[in-house]
């Protein structure tokens, strides 16, 4: 810090011999140097100090930018007096963005935005679309860019820019193929017949295309070309890359395919389609449940079917006996008497009889009856209740842990429990027991394991225990793991472990760990130091 110092006082000590009995000759090359230092001065007195540290805090590198950004294990770009810089390692610049600010990082491309627009780096460095484009999609291989109506498609694997057309709207799907609007129509522009209308183009999970013309509805491939010709009477895209069709009285479950899709199963038998759930009636008779490429259950007697999650189906039968089937067959036996049964965890699942919940077994027996408003799942032995308007937390034998008092209750983890009132947030051991006396306003369940609270605005940390390790006095905390918490306070940052120890001192704009390259870099606070000259020998007189 002495050195950068020095380096913004220099203009001053200057300044104050221009004011001393210098010639002529040299009262006027000073002044250049004073003009010349203060560039130097506005270019360094935006920028501040970042150093990389290895993780045993050794320094390994130092630079001057106003922001840094680490985005992946090799894209770091610097920030300086509105120019941006893609960095090595050590922060050196490599490559000069044409841009001001990052607007997008999707590896493999850098979106920059600058005065006249988006443009578009490879990860590398090499640009590949100018900063003048109203806004840039990206792909893996592929870039869309539009410039008012008109759209341009960059290919990684040429490197050629290629104009498309004018379009009202264009969109990349998540496997890259351009699909754009015009006149109420849809266009696929870099297909064999780019200028064909579709009545309906429509993306889904899957890698095929859902497309109606006139004579139907149809399946494409990413190429553009039809898998199954569009001739159907109704298409529904299902899961995966699955679909529901019917046509000429046919019921249809089709899968795409690169060449031709594949019809996995046909019927004359209605099936139905809602949400999750398809249903098979045999002669008006509920039959069959189906999956995406063919039968799930096939049972008799079956009255109601209900999705529950997953693949996971609450069935009733006509004998007023009902089960839960899943992937592996009945998890529930469909021999209980309840009216509903849900996804159960534990060996448990909840239940409901008469307007009342409860628990049952995988074999339909009451083990908790149903004598409860709602219950939620079984973890770690317990689960949540509502009685009246209020929850508490039951165990697998029935017995209560503490009173149903509070407003919410999140699963179990690690033997604690979040719950709120009208107080604020309460952490519960395995016993329904307060571990804090007083409410936070805010308790959050972070995957280290820790807790985030938070109170007046204000951020601590709690151990796994549910004991205070960082008292509710941040703004701003990310624990990163054990040994590195990241601690906000008064506009400084600073890294502690949880056992309290310093780690870098609260001194610092920003921290930011890059654990793949084992690098920890650190933002100065940096506050200049303006040195104002004593007056020199020789001042004017008064009215001189």
């Amino acid at each position: 810090m002495a050195k950068g110092n020095l380096q913004i006082l220099w203009p001053f000590y200057l300044w104050a011999h221009l004011n001393s009995p210098y010639s002529m000759k040299n009262r006027r090359l000073a002044f250049l140097f004073f003009i010349i230092s203060l560039g130097l001065f506005s270019f360094r007195s935006f920028g501040q100090t970042w150093e990389v540290y290895d993780l045993q805090g050794n320094l390994k590198s130092r630079a001057v930018y106003d922001e840094v950004y680490v985005f992946s294990e090799s894209v770091r770009i610097g920030k300086k007096d509105n120019q941006l810089f893609l960095l090595a390692r050590n922060l050196n610049p490599i490559v000069t963005l044409e841009g001001e600010d990052v607007y997008q990082y999707l590896s493999p491309w850098i979106l920059v935005k600058g005065k006249n627009g988006i443009g578009a780096y490879h990860e590398y460095g090499q640009q590949v679309l100018p900063a003048e484009f109203d806004e840039i999609l990206t792909y893996t291989t592929r870039l869309l860019g539009k410039k008012g109506n008109n759209y341009f498609v960059f290919e990684r694997g040429s490197g050629k820019t290629t104009p498309i057309g004018s379009f009202e709207e264009a969109h990349l799907t998540h496997l890259g193929v351009v699909i754009a609007q015009k006149s109420g129509k849809y266009f696929l522009p870099q297909s064999k017949d780019p200028q064909r209308p579709y009545e309906l183009l429509e993306e889904n999970d899957g890698r095929y295309l859902l497309a109606k013309e006139e004579s139907g509805f149809g399946i494409i491939n990413e190429e553009g070309d039809y898998v199954l010709s569009p001739t159907l009477e109704q298409l529904e895209y299902t899961r995966n890359n699955h679909f529901y069709g019917f046509n000429d009285n046919q019921y249809l479950l089709i899968k795409g395919d690169e060449i031709k899709a594949d019809v996995t199963y046909n019927s004359f038998h209605k099936i139905t389609k809602s949400g999750h759930l398809m249903l098979e009636y045999i002669h008006g008779k509920l039959r069959r449940i189906m999956k995406e490429d063919g039968i799930f259950l096939d049972a008799v007697g079956m009255e109601e079917v209900e999705w529950i999650s997953g693949e996971n189906y609450f069935v009733r039968f006509r004998e007023q006996k009902s089960g839960l089937y899943g992937p592996k067959g009945w998890q529930v036996n469909p021999q209980s008497d309840a009216e509903w049964i849900g996804e159960g965890k534990e060996g448990l699942f909840p239940a409901k009889k008469g307007g009342k919940f409860g628990f049952i077994n995988s074999s339909g027996e009451w083990v908790i009856p149903p004598s409860f408003e709602e219950v939620g799942t079984f973890a770690e032995n317990l689960a949540p209740y509502k009685q009246g308007t209020k929850w508490g937390l039951i165990n697998k034998s029935g017995d209560f842990k503490g009173i149903a008092e509070w407003k919410e209750i999140k699963k179990t983890s690690e033997g604690k429990t979040v719950v709120s009132s009208d107080e604020g947030f309460y952490l519960l051991n395995e016993n329904g027991e307060k571990l804090n006396s007083l409410p936070f306003d805010q308790i959050c369940r972070l995957k280290e394991g820790y807790f985030l609270v938070e109170k007046n605005g204000k951020r601590g940390i709690l151990n796994k225990d549910g004991e205070e390790i960082f008292q509710n006095e941040y703004s701003f905390l990310q624990v990163e793991d054990n040994d590195f918490i990241l601690l906000s306070k008064d506009g400084k940052i600073g890294a502690f472990r949880a056992s309290g120890d310093v780690i870098y001192p609260m001194e610092y704009d920003r921290i930011i760990p890059d654990w793949t390259n084992q690098e920890i870099l650190v933002k100065e606070a940096y506050t200049p130091v303006i040195l104002i000259p004593e007056p020199t020998e020789g001042k004017r007189k008064k009215g001189a």
